[in-house]
């Protein structure tokens, strides 16, 4: 393929576009944000279930807590009705069986009583366990939204430089021969890397000097010839600084 030197050279600028073009869809894609929202994700299913265990924890408590007062409850009514009757009067052996009843209830309610306490000194601990973990989900949440916000103003920078690059491109594009663009966007789209400035006689795209039969070749070559490494495939750009 032929090709003015100058269209050579000037395929150096279309790279230098595209190596923008590239390393600003690079960082698109590896923005830190984007590893803070996916740790922050990780942390907040975690707390999620550790929170629901929690939750999980107070709800048995209560419902455990529940039970022993309605167990209380019915003691109570019991010694209230046995009290009465004590108080009615009656027979000696069924005095003696009252009192013997309600001296059983009074420890019967004691010993609820003690274990509701131990359960409710229990549900304590259980509740600041439970705003402990609520409180590191809310921070673990307002972390990830940090980042979104970050990541979403970084994203809209990066977005408009693209656009800006882009529009940049089309220009030097258009004033290229279309084979020559055509030949550079195959050897991009392959490799990353279309054309490379010759520098000191070492190829620009993968950085190996040129020697024996190889580099004759590339000197013996019009200066409007479209050489291409026989390494790396990519077009060589020649210039006062190639050394050839």
């Amino acid at each position: 393929m032929k090709a003015a030197p100058e269209a050579q050279r000037r395929l150096l600028d279309l790279q230098a576009v595209d190596t923008a073009l590239a390393q600003l869809a690079h960082r698109l894609k590896n923005l830190p944000e984007i590893a803070e929202i996916d740790a922050a994700a990780r942390e907040i299913s975690a707390l999620e279930d550790e929170r629901v265990r929690a939750q999980v924890a107070v709800d048995d408590l209560d419902r455990d807590i529940t039970r022993f007062e309605k167990d209380i409850d019915q003691v109570r009514q019991r010694k209230e009705k046995d009290q009465k009757r004590l108080d009615a009067g009656g027979a000696l052996r069924e005095i003696e069986g009252l009192q013997h009843e309600l001296a059983t209830l009074n420890r019967r309610q004691s010993e609820l009583e003690d274990a509701e306490l131990e359960l409710m000194e229990q549900r304590e601990a259980a509740v600041a366990t439970l705003a402990e973990v609520q409180g590191r989900l809310a921070s673990a949440a307002a972390r990830r939204t940090d980042a979104e916000r970050r990541r979403d103003e970084s994203s809209t920078e990066i977005t408009k430089e693209r656009e800006f690059k882009t529009a940049a491109r089309v220009p030097l594009a258009a004033d290229l021969p279309a084979d020559l663009v055509t030949l550079y966007d195959k050897i991009r789209t392959e490799s990353g890397l279309g054309a490379a400035l010759v520098y000191a006689g070492r190829c620009g795209g993968c950085r190996i000097e040129l020697y024996g039969a190889d580099l004759a070749r590339v000197k013996a070559a019009p200066r409007d010839d479209v050489v291409r490494c026989e390494e790396c495939r990519r077009i060589m750009v020649r210039s006062s600084e190639s050394g050839l």
